[in-house]
């Protein structure tokens, strides 16, 4: 008994030593790969298909500014208010899907919480997957800057099929940059992100194109994300 409780006692050291430090680390150096990334290229090859991972990570000074505004007012209005979880939001989800179970659920997530999934985490809906999804979400939040998260998110992001990131999709998809990215292009990025394998910023369908004039409309109303040490209080549009 005493082995096993000492056993269990350093399994939780450890992991909390593990994804604090790797939380530290990753706070300063490039993420280059996800889970995720690893995952839907085992599915490509489950499925017979050919390989294909696009991913180029650039600072947030080489993404185009109208992207994270963009994915704010399509995705997190309240990224800049909150420290990791909207309340409103959730409790907002909670009555729509018990009122309307019939009709697609309704997430709350913010880009915060979609962070920590993507660079920490595998996709699914388990009530454990879940709770490592809040535990990495107060940690980033505590260790990381908002600019941090950000630049993290919209490198990491599934943004197409086998296609990560701002810079990549910029190219596969406008054979531009990240950074050259319009405004126009941004918002149609960011109407894909409920499902980018689904909906397609290459060749965007009726749908795609009223989410993106939309989403170009909540824009006027969302502020630049600051620079880093910047305070946000001072920040122009």
């Amino acid at each position: 008994m005493k082995i096993l409780k000492k056993t269990l006692k350093w399994i939780v050291v450890a992991f909390f030593a593990s994804t604090i430090l790797s939380v530290v680390a990753l706070r300063f150096l490039p993420v280059y790969f996800t889970p995720l990334m690893f995952i839907r290229c085992f599915e490509q090859v489950g499925e017979g298909k050919s390989l294909k991972m696009k991913h180029h990570w650039v600072p947030l000074e080489k993404i185009s500014p109208s992207l994270p505004m963009a994915v704010m007012a399509s995705e997190d209005a309240k990224f800049m208010q909150h420290h990791g979880f909207d309340y409103q939001a959730i409790e907002h989800a909670a009555k729509r899907n018990k009122e309307h179970p019939e009709k697609r659920k309704l997430g709350a997530s913010t880009i915060s919480q979609q962070t920590a999934k993507n660079v920490f985490l595998w996709p699914g809906r388990s009530w454990v997957r879940k709770g490592f999804e809040v535990y990495f979400t107060a940690l980033i939040e505590v260790m990381w800057s908002k600019q941090r998260i950000m630049e993290v998110y919209l490198n990491s992001i599934e943004m197409g099929d086998g296609i990560y990131g701002a810079d990549a999709v910029a190219e596969e998809h406008f054979n531009t940059t990240a950074e050259n990215l319009s405004k126009a292009q941004c918002a149609l990025i960011a109407a894909t992100l409920p499902n980018p394998r689904k909906f397609s910023s290459k060749n965007p369908s009726g749908y795609m194109l009223k989410r993106q004039a939309r989403i170009m409309r909540e824009m006027r109303y969302v502020d630049r994300l600051p620079r880093e040490g910047e305070d946000a209080k001072k920040k122009k549009k």
